[in-house]
């Protein structure tokens, strides 16, 4: 399972899962540079930052708003 770092609210990361449902994690359970847009997986019970994933994502989003302000 793969989940997208929305935002963050107070002690939790507010999570988006690939089915659309948000979920929260508490902080403490992420990787300490997690941030805002990055992809995570879940491995061995916890969470790692999926790094291709997270550029895959950024530059779609990049794409898009090229698109729009062109």
């Amino acid at each position: 399972m793969k989940l997208t770092i929305d935002r963050f609210e107070g002690n939790y990361a507010v999570c988006e899962k690939e089915s659309g449902e948000m979920i929260n994690i508490p902080k403490s359970e992420l990787p300490s540079r997690a941030k805002e847009g990055d992809v995570l997986a879940e491995v061995d019970g916890h969470y790692v930052i999926d790094q291709s994933s997270t550029e895959k994502k950024k530059a779609e989003i990049e794409e898009l708003m090229n698109d729009v302000y062109e």
